[in-house]
């Protein structure tokens, strides 16, 4: 086996994080991805990445850049915006995307702002863009942390969480049921933004989450299928990125979101349930 495949992790201790670190966010992430597309929320996960701004600005401004105050920061702002969006959709004529868009839209502007209070451009943009390659041990147990907690609510809340993607309004008829299942997820979504705020930074967070799902469902049909598809999908793209990354120096979070975009293209094209060229080729075959 090539040994040059595996060099990198094997003799610099930061790569050997990058990747633990990168594999606890997907452990966390992936799954509740695969949700959010079930969902249709994917662009309402995006809002929810620029929603924690504001709070990880805030912290950055009173703690620098402390591991905990980010995280509390950021966790605290994202489900402030949640229920607000929430709350405003069940007692106003206003629809949930719509008042959920005015809240994020507000707290991007809100930390941009804050952000700019404070002028070191180099720590702007590690909380904008992130920086896998500088974890360190103590961010490591915090995502190792953030996964285990997801992945404990994401398996308490997994049935209630299908019945609502196949029949959501079946859910709402059992009584609270419909309502914790909603605003537990919402606490997934805000807690794994978090995870990957700390490794991709607030803009590309999301794409460890949504990235892995939407190719899965190129290539699986049953739930188990879409979500092992997704974790793989996460768990290489992961590793590619951290090779593309150090075999030719460029920035790491935008080397694994790349990569995880080029095997969502490629499952687009190619993949075997519901493809361009799936479907082009069944066509061929009805009409031949």
């Amino acid at each position: 086996m090539d040994t040059s495949l595996f060099a990198p992790f094997a003799e610099y201790d930061f790569m050997q994080r990058a990747l633990v670190g990168s594999l606890a966010v997907c452990l966390g992430a992936v799954p509740i991805g695969v949700f959010m597309t079930l969902r249709r929320m994917s662009l309402t996960g995006d809002a929810m990445a620029h929603a924690i701004l504001p709070g990880a600005a805030t912290a950055y401004l009173l703690t620098g850049m402390s591991l905990v105050g980010l995280s509390l920061g950021g966790l605290l702002a994202g489900l402030v915006v949640a229920v607000l969006a929430g709350w405003v959709a069940r007692t106003t004529h206003s629809k949930e995307d719509t008042s959920l868009a005015s809240f994020c839209l507000i707290s991007l502007a809100l930390g941009v702002l804050v952000m700019s209070l404070k002028d070191r451009n180099a720590d702007l943009f590690h909380v904008l863009f992130g920086n896998i390659l500088s974890l360190d041990d103590a961010a490591l147990f915090l995502l190792a942390g953030i996964s285990t907690i997801s992945l404990v609510t994401f398996a308490c809340l997994f049935r209630p969480l299908v019945i609502e993607c196949v029949d959501p309004q079946f859910l709402r008829l059992e009584g609270r049921a419909s309502s914790i299942a909603h605003f537990g997820f919402l606490f997934l979504m805000v807690l794994n933004l978090v995870a990957g705020f700390h490794a991709l930074g607030t803009l590309m967070a999301i794409g460890i989450m949504i990235l892995p799902a939407a190719a899965a469902r190129f290539w699986a049909k049953t739930m188990d299928g879409i979500m092992l598809t997704a974790l793989i999908f996460g768990f290489g793209s992961s590793y590619l990125g951290l090779m593309i990354s150090f075999n030719f120096d460029v920035p790491a979070g935008p080397a694994i979101v790349l990569t995880l975009g080029t095997g969502y293209v490629g499952s687009l094209l190619f993949g075997s349930n519901g493809s361009l060229f799936e479907k082009r080729h069944t066509q061929r075959h009805l009409t031949g």
